[in-house]
């Protein structure tokens, strides 16, 4: 064998033992002829020295070796002098002086140095292979390894199977660009990949399955950023006779392995908040709750002050909403400029304020339009002290939430409020159904037009589909969204229904849905889900800002492979193979 023991795992308990190891010779120092090399597998780092008065053959050898060699040595541990013990290591207090050493592979210089952190990804993506030997991106794909084991782990013990679920499927509308796949053997005829195996999923309950999941792999073709990808991974799940508790408290105690996984202690149950409340408080459907900075409502003394641009916002069905900043009351004219244009640059027309002094004294060009039981009722509702502003947006309610949301979390981070070791985990619940696309001037599905109404709502599918209510269900870690579900219709009248609400016609409805919906028509088990995006759950897990660190071998954010050169070309005859034309000549 090439290896009888991993570099990482030697120890003074294996002092005299004879071992072999294998690996890449990460560092290499020479010392008045003594030469020592770091060598380096992926349980980490084993320090071998080469001596020429202890081996003068080991030592000819070891001068010919260049950093990234891959090495094979076998000798016995032995105890370093404790004088240059590297506690950095778990092997710091042993080394080796090999009885003999064996080069295996040459390498040619890195394109970079490996402990670089200040490579440019694009270099980094180009030769991936490299840069996942670098010790954080080998720990962030250990990491994503250990949370996909404990999420199997836990499933399985559940009484879950994990079913694959169809790459090349049929196109459905599901609110991003699908990638199109020609068929060779069916001309004009295009598979898509998925989205997401929603529908596949649904129909395994259909089928009797009663508990699916599926690290699922899912496609969309859309403007990439940092935590996007045009193939990403899903941890997906499906239950038969369950009703969203059921699901929360599943998925709750499969959040905790997966935390466990990485370290992190997590104890369900998590918080919950409805979505009128979340919006309401904190401006997002996915709020951080790490700190404070709640919203309040003014649209009451707005209304009844004699502030005309307010009022009128408010007669158009707006309203009027506000925040407490604390202890930027000394704030200079350029910084509330700059706090004015970050406003607008968020959507809102304008921004009022009310200035609470250090001294005492209370600043606000508003003040002149409100009497003084409406200063004092603003000032109670706030809870605005000396050295506070409060900062008024008044609009439509969701740019008001969406202005008002986004200064909360800049000031949060500004003012270094947030907890960055905190661990904060909410359901937010009662998402709409519906929401008002002014792009396709029709309502859309907030989730997708498989998601059940609430039964206190469902007369309002058709005559008041804006106030209709659905099952719905998100999971929010620190601020962001790790993934979402819901109770799912399951009878074929509902769920006609909702596709015509969304304004399908009886013939789409058949055409992009029928086998779904024929489906439901053969006795259908009530069924509830959820998703969890997996490459963003372990970057945040891994305190990286990009899911492309814990990729293996991701896209960059023009959606190429920077390593295999993909998309590329294709010829002519792969073309005519595919019954496709282009515009564009093949090289």
């Amino acid at each position: 064998m090439m290896k009888t023991n991993n570099c990482g795992e030697l120890n003074l308990n294996h002092i005299d033992t004879e071992v072999t190891l294998s690996g890449w010779a990460s560092c290499i120092r020479d010392l008045g002829g003594i030469i020592f090399i770091e060598l380096r597998d992926r349980t980490g780092f084993f320090q071998i020295v080469a001596d020429p008065g202890v081996n003068a053959d080991v030592h000819k050898m070891f001068e010919g070796i260049r950093t990234e060699y891959v090495i094979t040595v076998r000798g016995k541990v032995s105890r370093r002098p404790e004088e240059t013990y590297n506690e950095k290591y778990p092997t710091g207090q042993v080394e080796m002086y090999p009885a003999s050493v064996e080069i295996l592979s040459k390498a040619q210089a890195l394109p970079f140095v490996l402990d670089d952190c200040d490579v440019s990804e694009d270099v980094r993506l180009k030769y991936r292979y490299l840069d996942i030997r670098r010790e954080k991106m080998l720990g962030n794909l250990r990491l994503r390894h250990d949370i996909v084991t404990a999420t199997r782990t836990f499933l399985n013990s559940q009484g879950f199977l994990e079913v694959e679920t169809p790459i090349l499927c049929k196109t459905t509308p599901e609110g991003a660009r699908d990638y199109l796949v020609p068929s060779r053997v069916q001309e004009g005829k295009f598979y898509a990949l998925p989205q997401s195996p929603q529908i596949f999923k649904q129909l395994l309950m259909v089928a009797g399955l009663e508990k699916y999941y599926q690290i699922a792999r899912c496609f969309r073709d859309e403007d990439l950023r940092a935590d996007r990808q045009p193939e990403f991974t899903q941890v997906d799940l499906e239950m038969s006779f369950v009703g969203q508790d059921d699901v929360i408290a599943l998925v709750e105690g499969m959040l905790e392995a997966g935390f466990n996984a990485a370290g992190v202690d997590v104890k369900p149950p998590f918080m919950r908040l409805t979505y009128k409340e979340a919006m309401e408080r904190f401006g997002s459907d996915r709020p951080d709750m790490r700190f404070g900075l709640e919203l309040f409502d003014v649209t009451d003394i707005m209304e009844a002050s004699t502030f005309e641009p307010f009022k009128d916002v408010i007669k158009a069905g707006g309203t009027v909403r506000a925040i407490k900043i604390p202890g930027i009351a000394d704030y200079s004219r350029k910084d509330m400029d700059d706090v004015r244009n970050l406003a607008i640059s968020f959507g809102a027309k304008g921004l009022a304020w009310v200035t609470y002094m250090n001294d005492g004294e209370v600043k606000s060009p508003v003040f002149k339009f409100l009497d003084e039981g409406q200063i004092a009722e603003l000032q109670r509702r706030s809870g605005a002290d000396k050295g506070d502003i409060v900062f008024f947006v008044a609009d439509k309610p969701k740019i008001v939430f969406d202005v008002l949301g986004r200064f909360r979390l800049h000031f949060g981070k500004k003012l270094d409020l947030i907890d960055e070791n905190a661990h904060a985990l909410l359901w937010v619940v009662d998402f709409p159904m519906f929401e008002y696309s002014e792009e396709h001037e029709r309502y859309v599905s907030v989730h997708h037009p498989f998601t059940a109404p609430n039964p206190d709502d469902m007369d309002k599918i058709e005559s008041d589909p804006g106030n209709c209510r659905s099952i719905a269900y998100d999971i929010i870690y620190n601020g962001t969204e790790l993934g979402g579900g819901s109770k799912r219709i399951h009878c074929p009248e509902m769920q006609e229904r909702v596709l015509k609400a969304l304004g399908l016609s009886a013939e789409e409805i058949q055409n992009k849905f029928g086998f779904m919906v024929n489906a439901f028509k053969y006795g259908t088990p009530p069924h509830a889900g959820l998703a969890i995006g997996l490459d963003r759950f372990v970057a945040l897990l891994a305190k990286t800002d990009s899911i492309r660190d814990v990729i293996a071998f991701p896209k960059n954010s023009q959606a190429k492979d920077l390593m295999a050169d993909a998309p590329g070309e294709v010829s002519l005859q792969q073309m005519r193979e595919l019954h496709l034309k282009s515009t564009v000549t093949p090289k």
